[in-house]
């Protein structure tokens, strides 16, 4: 394969002696998907994250949830497991690393809790640390009954771990010790009433945060203070056209030039893009469809060419075209079948089933 060519996993919810874990290349001259292999073993993957000197690390979310630690083979479907640990909590829904890649941060959303996983030398998974337990509720009695630990993310310089509650309208912000692996107490970003905050993602600069609220249907900018570790919410925006009630907001991307920012909506089954502003204030671009039924994971390829999308009802990956102008995103390109499709993730290069 061309090196202009990117490999690709993703994942889809199955039992574990189902495939739900499905390699692909997107050719970049096309947008074309070409499947790659696939895996089963895994009960119910979701959310997957790579680590730079290879890996894959795969969230099992279901009661009494795990890790897992894989690394890939040459060939199409070949895994190497290297082990699991215990994620701290029911239906593990996010990972990321921390900037060391020593470091593996896991949110589970059924049992508000989070928790620290170190990554030894060889891939696989360390003692994990304490487990971080979040209490309190919100505004909405369905949805906010209990604190919903939804995703982490880490301050560029490391030294913050910020942990999007859903029930309780929280940002809470910790201070990681990487000796123990315990997410230390420092604060905490207060969202606005009802808001439900799932995803996180970072300008260029690092001092604005960019939240994807699922239950008001709103991304909201936070003002970040690198040295105090604090987070004030400066604005609020609508991702649904007038008078819309389908307020499930999933995933949130950002172009690497810090100049668009794309957010799913699932029932409305569309991804809402905002330009942003050099001071970083987003304004509404457009609200395009997303070429399937629930997109729950959004990813936009290392050539900045297409943006991903995983349907989940639809069972399916989407690749839209990122168009100039108000435009925004075509109509798909490509489509490959994933059932029950949870994430999509490029791959480090050089790390994946050789073509």
């Amino acid at each position: 394969m061309s090196s202009k060519n990117h490999f690709l996993l993703a994942s889809g919810y199955a039992e574990a002696d189902q495939p739900g874990l499905h390699g692909f290349y997107l050719l970049a001259d096309s947008g074309a998907l070409v499947p790659n292999g696939s895996w089963a073993g895994i009960a119910k993957p979701g959310f997957l994250a790579s680590h730079p000197q290879g890996g894959v690390y795969a969230a099992s979310e279901t009661n009494g949830g795990a890790v897992v630690a894989l690394r890939l083979g040459m060939r199409p479907g070949e895994v190497r497991v290297l082990g699991q640990q215990p994620s701290g909590g029911d239906a593990p829904c996010h990972l990321v690393f921390d900037p060391t890649g020593a470091w593996l941060a896991v949110a589970n959303y059924s049992s508000g809790t989070a928790r620290l996983i170190p990554r030894l030398p060889d891939g696989s998974l360390g003692e994990p640390g304490p487990i971080t337990r979040h209490s309190g509720h919100g505004p909405n009695p369905e949805r906010q009954d209990g604190p919903h630990a939804h995703a982490t993310i880490f301050s560029p310089d490391g030294r913050f771990a910020i942990v999007a509650d859903l029930g309780l309208d929280r940002l809470m912000i910790y201070m990681p010790d990487r000796t123990t692996g315990e997410l230390l107490a420092h604060g905490e970003g207060v969202a606005h009433p009802g808001a439900g905050p799932r995803h996180m993602v970072w300008h260029p600069d690092g001092r604005l945060l960019y939240v994807a609220n699922e239950l008001d249907a709103t991304v909201s900018s936070f003002a970040f203070d690198p040295q105090a570790g604090t987070l004030a919410e400066r604005e609020q925006l609508t991702t649904l056209p007038p008078g819309n009630h389908h307020k499930q907001v999933a995933d949130i991307q950002i172009d690497a030039a810090g100049a668009r920012l794309y957010v799913s909506n699932r029932g409305h089954n569309s991804v809402a893009v905002f330009a942003l502003a050099p001071d970083g204030a987003l304004s509404p671009l457009a609200i395009r469809p997303c070429g399937g039924d629930w997109p729950r994971n959004l990813a936009l390829s290392p050539d900045g060419q297409f943006l991903l999308v995983a349907n989940q009802h639809s069972g399916e990956l989407a690749v839209l075209p990122i168009l100039p102008g108000p435009d925004a995103l075509g109509e798909p390109v490509a489509r490959a079948a994933v059932p029950g499709a949870a994430c999509v993730r490029f791959m480090p290069e050089g790390h994946g089933w050789v073509l």
